[in-house]
C-alpha cells in the first residue's frame, strides 16, 4: 500500500519470510523483466513490500504500481508543457481503461528523464499495457478502476499546480479537497489492495470485505498524510501547498508564510490537528493488519512495514521544525532495519507483535 520512501529496495527479507515456491517460470521473459528488474529499479521503497507479498497477488499489485509510476513520471516531467503532459496522460489513461492496443510512443518524454529506469519504463510502456490486457478479466477490471482514480488525481494536480512556483504558491482550498487528494493518491490503493487479497487469498468467512475496504482506504490516506506533513518545505518550493488555505487563514497564515521556518509555532495548532488525524488513520491501518489471519504471514508483515515506518516518521515530526527546508525528516536506514527485524523476529509472539507500534516508538 506504499510507504514513506525510506526502505532500501535492495534489502532482502529474511529467509523465513521469503521462502515460498516460485511461479516465475510461468511468466514470459518480458513479464519477468518488467515485474522484477524494472519494478525494482523504479519503485525504491515499495519493492521490499512487494517481494514480501504472496505470489498469488504479487504480479497484479506490481503491475498496478508499474503503470501508476509511468503515469506519475509523465505528470512530473517539468521540462514538458503542462498541456502536453495532460494530453499524454490522457492517452495513457485511455489505453489502460479502454484496452486500447494502439502503440504509445513517447520519445520527447523519454528524452527528458534523468533516471535511466524511468526512461526505460516509458520506453517499454506498451509491454506493460500488453501485460494488463493479458491479466485475468476480473483482476484487470480492478487494476483499471484504481488506475482511473489515480490518473484522475494526477490530472487534477497538473491543472491545479501546473503553473505553480515558489513565487506563485497554489494551495488546496478546503479540508474536503485534502481528503479527496489523499483518497485519489493512496486511499483508493487500499481499496484495490483489499479486493485483490480477498479474491486470491481465501479469507475466513468472518472477515468482512466491506469493513476491510473502509479500513484499507484509511490506511492509504494515513500514509499519504504522513508524506504531506513531512514534505511541506519541499512542496512549497515547487509552489505546492497541500495544507488547505481556509484552515491556514483561521490561524492567520497564508501559504506563502510557510516558506519562513519561524512561522512553525504559529502553524502548530493546525499541524497538530493533522498529526492527530494521521495518527488515527495509522491506528486504523494497524487494526487492518491485526484483522488479517495470522497464517497470512507474508501479507501481515508486508502491511506492517509501512504502518510502522509511518508511526516512526510522525514521532520524529513532533519534535522538529516542520517548515525548515534544511532538515528533512526521514526514518534512518538503521531504524528501518530495526523495524524490519522486529516485524519478523517477534511475529511468533503475538502478544509482542500486536504492540509493535508502541515498541517502535520506544526504540
Amino acid at each position: 500500500m506504499g510507504s514513506p520512501d525510506d526502505i532500501r529496495a535492495d534489502e532482502a527479507p529474511s529467509k523465513a519470510v521469503a521462502s515460498q515456491p516460485s511461479h516465475m517460470h510461468s511468466k514470459t521473459a518480458e513479464a519477468e523483466f518488467l515485474l522484477t528488474d524494472l519494478l525494482r529499479d523504479v519503485s525504491r521503497s515499495f519493492y521490499i513490500t512487494l517481494r514480501l507479498l504472496p505470489r498469488s497477488i504479487r504480479d497484479q499489485i506490481g503491475l498496478a504500481y508499474l503503470l501508476a509510476r509511468a503515469t506519475d513520471t509523465i505528470a512530473d516531467t517539468g521540462a514538458i508543457s503542462v498541456e502536453q503532459r495532460l494530453e499524454t496522460l490522457q492517452q495513457l489513461r485511455s489505453r489502460i481503461i479502454e484496452n486500447d492496443s494502439r502503440p504509445l510512443d513517447l520519445p520527447e518524454l523519454r528524452a527528458q528523464q534523468s533516471s535511466p529506469a524511468e526512461r526505460l519504463l516509458l520506453e517499454r510502456i506498451d509491454e506493460a499495457l500488453n501485460l494488463l490486457r493479458r491479466t485475468d478479466p476480473v483482476d484487470r477490471q480492478s487494476l483499471q478502476q484504481v488506475l482511473e482514480i489515480i490518473t484522475s488525481g494526477q490530472e487534477l494536480d497538473l491543472r491545479r499546480f501546473g503553473h505553480a512556483s515558489e513565487r506563485n504558491i497554489v494551495a488546496l482550498q478546503t479540508d474536503a479537497e485534502l481528503d479527496d487528494y489523499t483518497y485519489r493518491v493512496a486511499g483508493c490503493v487500499g481499496e484495490f489492495w483489499t479486493r485483490i487479497c480477498f479474491r486470491h487469498l481465501a479469507p475466513p468467512a468472518q472477515l468482512s470485505l466491506e469493513e476491510m475496504i473502509t479500513k484499507g482506504v484509511r490506511f492509504g490516506k494515513g500514509l499519504q498524510l504522513v508524506n504531506i506533513l513531512r514534505d511541506i518545505p519541499a512542496d512549497l518550493r515547487i509552489g505546492r501547498c497541500y495544507l488547505p488555505e481556509e484552515e491556514l487563514a483561521l490561524i492567520g497564515l497564508r501559504p506563502v508564510d510557510l516558506l519562513e521556518p519561524a512561522n512553525a509555532q504559529r502553524l502548530k495548532p493546525f499541524y497538530d490537528k493533522l498529526l492527530t488525524r494521521a495518527d488515527a488513520n495509522l491506528a486504523t491501518a494497524w487494526s487492518y493488519v491485526l484483522e488479517l489471519p495470522r497464517s497470512w504471514v507474508r501479507m501481515r508483515v508486508a502491511c506492517a512495514l509501512p504502518v510502522l515506518i509511518g508511526v516512526k516518521t510522525l514521532n520524529k515530526l513532533r519534535g522538529a521544525n516542520v517548515l525548515n527546508p534544511d532538515s528533512r525528516i526521514k526514518v534512518s536506514r538503521q531504524d528501518m532495519k530495526k523495524i524490519m527485524r522486529a516485524s519478523i523476529l517477534f511475529y511468533p509472539v503475538n502478544s509482542v507483535w500486536k504492540n509493535l507500534p508502541a515498541r517502535i516508538l520506544r526504540t
